[in-house]
């Protein structure tokens, strides 16, 4: 049972358990609801016993006290239990169920996050589990127990009288039904309006991304028209979706106040008949009212499991993506980057970026890729350390295949400038320092000097112990470079992977880090990207990536002397410079 729990909700096995243990917890407090009634019925018994009219009042007051009282000791004690197998263990599972997702995203291929809306990722992390919270704190484990509950209820009061027990819960099936029966149209509008919220989602981390070009384009009035379009149908969208689901769940509740009457109709032809006692007939009359509103609930409960299995399926989709795996445990004996006839393509066999390329990036040697955008040149890099696994071929370090080896392990040999920075709202010198977390701090200022980090932060209120706000919001693009430069110093991993590094660098600051970078690179594997020609003329290898195939490869000077492809683009940028001169 508890391996089917885990399967139907996305549990995990502690999961699953605790909420089989909450679910019991919430049978024994339903049932224990029916001791008042008992109470009540004996207080009637009692009054309707003549044979009891000469007993002290004082005495019963006492003894109908003193049970009163007994019964609220146990409710309570009861209770808390529940409580604290129902509330505590959902939230416990809801903080598993988070890291669990966060484990399976980052061991993830990068190809699933270009395929994926990254708001649609966040709002299953945040939106999704917190639904669920909801679900399984206060509907699932519910439904499940007034399902309990009330067959053991059901069974009682079969036992005591067949008709009286046919009158009260003949209503019940019907009921459920009603709701059962409108799953589809529920699941219909309830996705749609899923995707209606993604949507208006997304247009507003859209709109905070593109703030900028929004303002300088005078876009702001039709981007918001367009947004208070999305907003209104999302609106809609969810009218509708809680009309269908409230529609059937209010038909389906009403009708079960017909099981009253027929209660109380089928009750007094018994009376009358003289096959029922009138105690008897009072006390189903309260079991009716007391299981009528669990099950009311309950059906509600229903509804709002239906929109749990689209969030619960949601967050299936990722937990069930293939993650990149391999040895934990890698030290190869060189570091040299073979790509033996790799094949690569994002998003099918239709848009191939990489096609039977070939090469060998040596340790103790910069290897650098040119060629127009879009030829491959960030792909290969990045196949390099494994943020993709290649359609065909293999790439090996060392002779090891990298598909073999876990990405973490593999990547504590890399250190990489990407074009793109990313930095984190925490100060300067904790962003320097993820590039070695046990650094010490004159570690991590000899890196930032080596990058010239020092020229701008002296500048600074609070120097290196600057908050530099989200991904370095408060710097320039070439100071967050330098930041992201200084990292790959400090980590000084044996590979380095290079793109476009000093490309948003000043003249003289990209000289100045051009020479710290040629003390970081001696001895080890350098692969990098640059589209400007002079930045890999002391490159020891020089490979054309051009759509997606190597046109040329060699030494410099010798592709410059008998190459093609690589000899013009020197050409055309000589005459650019030439040109600006003028």
């Amino acid at each position: 049972m508890i391996k089917r729990v885990m399967r139907v909700f996305a549990l995990t096995e502690q999961g699953a358990k605790d909420i089989v243990k909450s679910t019991l917890w919430t049978v024994v407090c339903n049932i224990s609801l029916m001791l008042p009634i008992g109470v009540i019925m004996a207080t009637v018994w009692q009054l309707l016993d003549s044979s009891a009219l000469g007993e002290s009042p004082m005495a019963k007051f006492w003894l109908y006290t003193g049970a009163s009282v007994l019964i609220l000791a146990v409710l309570f004690v009861l209770h808390y239990f529940q409580y604290a197998a129902l509330y505590n263990a959902t939230f416990v599972e809801s903080a598993n169920r988070r890291i669990s997702l966060a484990e399976t995203l980052r061991r993830l291929p990068l190809s699933f996050f270009g395929e994926r809306d990254l708001s649609d990722l966040t709002a299953t992390m945040i939106s999704d589990c917190a639904h669920l919270d909801m679900m399984f704190s206060h509907h699932i484990p519910v439904l499940a127990a007034a399902c309990i509950s009330t067959t053991l209820i059901a069974i009682m009061l079969f036992a005591i009288n067949l008709y009286m027990a046919l009158a009260i819960l003949w209503v019940v099936p019907v009921a459920v039904l009603m709701t059962a029966g409108s799953r589809k149209m529920q699941d219909k509008y309830g996705s749609r309006n899923v995707m209606k919220k993604r949507v208006v989602t997304d247009s507003i981390q859209e709109c905070l991304e593109t703030i900028r070009n929004l303002k300088s384009d005078n876009m702001e009035e039709a981007y918001l028209d367009e947004f208070d379009a999305k907003t209104k149908d999302a609106e809609d969208s969810c009218i509708q979706s809680e009309l269908v689901a409230g529609s059937f769940i209010s038909a389906a509740q009403a009708f079960l106040k017909v099981g009253l009457a027929t209660t109380v109709l089928v009750g007094i032809a018994q009376v009358a008949a003289g096959k029922l006692d009138f105690l008897f007939f009072l006390g189903f009359l309260f079991a009716a009212v007391r299981i009528y509103d669990p099950i009311a609930l309950t059906l509600q409960n229903i509804a709002a499991t239906f929109n749990a299995k689209l969030y619960i399926n949601r967050m299936r989709a990722i937990q069930e993506e293939p993650v990149q795996s391999g040895a934990e445990d890698f030290e190869p004996g060189n570091f040299d980057i073979v790509f033996d006839h790799v094949d690569f393509s994002y998003h099918g066999e239709d848009e191939i970026v990489l096609k039977d390329v070939s090469f060998t990036a040596k340790q103790g040697e910069v290897t650098a890729f040119v060629g127009p955008s879009g030829g491959g040149k960030s792909t290969a890099t990045k196949l390099a350390a494994r943020f993709w696994d290649a359609g065909a071929g293999k790439i090996t370090l060392g002779g090891v295949d990298v598909a073999t080896v876990d990405p973490e392990a593999l990547l504590k040999h890399y250190a990489i400038v990407f074009q793109d920075v990313t930095l984190f709202r925490d100060t300067i010198m904790e962003n320097i320092r993820l590039g070695r977390r046990d650094a010490s701090d004159e570690e991590v200022l000899a890196a930032a000097d080596a990058a010239r980090c020092g020229e701008f932060v002296r500048g600074l209120p609070d120097g290196y112990q600057t908050m530099i706000g989200e991904n370095g919001a408060t710097l320039s693009g070439g100071e967050r470079q330098r930041i992201s430069i200084a990292r790959a110093l400090l980590k000084n991993a044996p590979i380095v992977l290079l793109d476009e590094a000093t490309a948003s660098l000043d003249v003289e600051n990209e000289s100045a880090v051009q020479a710290a970078l040629s003390r970081l690179l001696q001895g080890k594997t350098v692969l990098i990207i640059a589209h400007r020609m002079r930045t890999v003329a002391g490159a020891d290898k020089i490979i054309v990536l051009e759509d997606g195939q190597i046109a040329e490869q060699g030494r410099p000077d010798a592709l410059i002397k008998n190459g093609r492809s690589f000899r013009h683009m020197v050409e055309l940028q000589q005459q650019s410079a030439a040109w600006a001169l003028e």
